[in-house]
């Protein structure tokens, strides 16, 4: 068997496009739309293959980001920069996510998708809403610092709560760290184990075609074009505004920092197609740690900003927040001042930290916020369910290469990048870092 992650100082043989990783996901995606449209019967079955290939990642994110965070931790043997390299995170993640706002708000002004639509209120209804409902209570107020805490060691790894494991991880990490040298074989077992892990990610990824073409085939077969047409105008205000947060903002970060944004783009390809997908950025979690370390990232970089970014830096989900609650008030006519607009957005950047990896937090932070200012009624959330997966599409594609760029541009801040071996990844290409199992 070859090695977990190939250097990327290596070139790789040129292989045929047929074996391509990328490819296989993208002919998946066209395969699972056209079986969607032709034989919409198949929704269920097709579901079933997008949800296997999903949380057969899944189950191994949380031990991924927990050894990812402890390791590369409890490597650096320096509580200070570990400080030092969070509290930087967590600045650049706000004034990012604050740029995301500003522009997802200036466009659905605009553009106005929702005028004219004239939906009353008071004939909508909240069904399907129930469950997000009972999640926003539970992240609502002081819920938030109950939240942060799981019940269990156990219980967050088997919720699947990035941000319990996050908590768990740090926590962990420093008690590593306290007690010295006697640590060294959990260091040595943390490291051994999050190889071996990524081996089977390894695996798992042979069936992400398949995963890729059951998520869009259930899509296409579940709600059809019909809700596309209706609600075309959103989608693609929505697409638009994805596109422009990544030319006026991603890209300057890009090239200040010395990178090209396509070409990162281009050399995390599969991963994009993947959440494209599937909606779930925790599919391509680990295959974006190796693809980072591969770029000459250092671990200790890689293990606290990804996962943290993962937590809390949502670009695309900021996107969303601005553009969805105005478009429901303008579907319902409802007219908010900019100062209204401005509030609601400001409550909403608060509570999105409260929906940090909560399953569907969009929908559940939006019902949220909704819910408790009553600015839009509740029901008008009904209106987008339909499009909602063909929006976290794309904002959850632009959040994994948002935070793949953050976690760079960090680790040059801290001098913690080889930069011969990262532009020479870029131009080697995806499959520099990607996870191999093939045979020698």
């Amino acid at each position: 068997m070859s090695e977990a992650i190939a250097p990327a100082t290596i070139h790789p043989r040129r292989k045929p496009l047929y074996r391509d990783m990328s490819f296989q996901v993208f002919v998946g995606m066209v395969l699972g739309a056209l079986i969607g449209w032709l034989w919409p019967g198949t929704a269920e079955w097709m579901r079933t293959l997008g949800e296997l290939f999903v949380r057969l990642i899944g189950m191994l994110v949380g031990l991924i980001i927990f050894c990812a965070i402890v390791h590369g931790i409890a490597t650096v043997r320096e509580a200070r920069k570990v400080g030092r390299v969070a509290v930087k995170a967590l600045v650049y993640f706000e004034v990012v996510t604050t740029l995301a706002l500003v522009i997802g708000l200036t466009m659905i002004n605009l553009l106005g998708p929702g005028r004219g639509m004239n939906v009353d209120p008071h004939l909508l209804s909240g069904a399907g809403l129930d469950q997000y409902m009972n999640t926003a209570r539970q992240i609502s107020g002081t819920g938030f610092l109950l939240h942060l805490v799981p019940h269990t060691l156990v219980s967050a790894f088997t919720e699947g709560n990035v941000l319990q494991v996050v908590f768990i991880s740090v926590l962990f990490a420093f008690g590593l760290l306290a007690i010295g040298e006697r640590g060294r074989p959990v260091i040595e077992l943390l490291g051994a184990t999050q190889q071996i892990v990524l081996k089977i990610v390894g695996y798992v990824m042979w069936i992400a075609p398949l995963g890729a073409m059951g998520a869009i085939g259930f899509t296409v077969a579940r709600f059809g074009a019909g809700s596309l047409v209706s609600l075309g105008a959103l989608v693609a205000e929505f697409y638009l505004t994805c596109a422009l947060f990544m030319v006026l903002v991603l890209a300057p970060i890009a090239w200040w920092s010395g990178l090209s944004l396509s070409r990162l783009a281009a050399y995390i390809r599969t991963e994009l197609l993947i959440v494209l997908g599937t909606s779930s950025s925790e599919s391509v979690f680990p295959q974006l740690v190796a693809k980072l370390k591969a770029l000459g990232c250092e671990e200790s970089i890689v293990g606290l900003v990804l996962p943290t970014g993962y937590a809390f830096n949502h670009d695309g989900t900021c996107l969303y927040f601005a553009a969805v609650p105005i478009f429901l008030a303008q579907a319902v006519g409802i007219e908010l001042t900019l100062m209204q607009q401005l509030g609601l957005l400001g409550i909403l950047l608060v509570t999105s930290k409260g929906g940090a990896g909560v399953a569907g937090s969009a929908i559940v932070v939006l019902v949220s916020t909704l819910a408790a200012t009553g600015t839009v009624p509740v029901a008008a959330v009904g209106l987008i369910l339909g499009v909602h997966r063909l929006m976290s599409s794309a904002f959850v594609a632009v959040n994994i290469l948002g935070n793949t760029l953050a976690t760079i541009v960090i680790a040059k801040w801290e001098g913690a990048v080889d930069v011969a071996t990262l532009q020479e990844g870029l131009r080697a290409g995806p499959g520099a870092g990607a996870i191999s199992i093939s045979s020698r």
